[in-house]
């Protein structure tokens, strides 16, 4: 099966998330997505992180009853700070009968031949890219293993969100409505 990873935050997943993925999937050669909570990205340091298994209730509610999708805590029992690629290789050890492929902003193109072994990355995985605003131009998306899809430029921010949520402002349409309950429910971002 060829699977899309959606590596994030997730903190929380939102309404552009779902967007991205739906077209990922209708318009590529991509079965199913897989989102990747990431515990720690190493090019962020995020005071207002919730705990991994938070995040993952988040998207896990955000997608249960979609079987395209499914919620992965693959990176939590990995060493941190996380590296794509060590999660790809592991990912593609466990599961030799599928194929994966990274799915990416334009806005991490620019910055991706900074990525640990990004190489690797791009030779034997590959890119989907989706539009972001203000994306740098990038002399990848002329390689054969990065595959731009055509997507709105969705630009909801999950800082907005939470600080939308600090101010007891409504986050309605911004994420899915069983993650806003349980945000909502559980307090939070507050």
């Amino acid at each position: 099966m060829k699977i899309g990873l959606f590596f994030g935050s997730f903190n929380p997943i939102h309404t552009g998330h779902m967007i991205i993925a739906n077209i990922v999937l209708e318009t590529t050669d991509i079965e199913q997505i897989w989102f990747i909570v990431s515990p720690q990205n190493p090019f962020k340091k995020n005071k207002s992180l919730l705990s991994e298994h938070n995040r993952l209730d988040m998207v896990r509610e955000a997608i249960y009853n979609d079987y395209n999708f499914r919620a992965s805590d693959v990176e939590f029992t990995m060493p941190k700070p996380s590296y794509t690629v060590d999660t790809l290789t592991y990912l593609s050890e466990k599961h030799p009968e599928h194929n994966f492929k990274l799915i990416i902003g334009g806005d991490n193109l620019a910055s991706f031949p900074k990525w640990k072994n990004h190489e690797v990355i791009l030779e034997n995985y590959g890119l989907i890219v989706y539009p972001r605003p203000n994306a740098q131009p990038s002399d990848l998306l002329e390689s054969s293993n990065v595959e731009m899809v055509e997507a709105p430029e969705v630009d909801i921010s999950a800082t907005l969100i939470r600080k939308m949520i600090r101010e007891e402002r409504s986050i309605k349409y911004l994420v899915p409505e069983g993650v806003r309950e349980l945000i909502e429910g559980r307090g939070y971002f507050r």
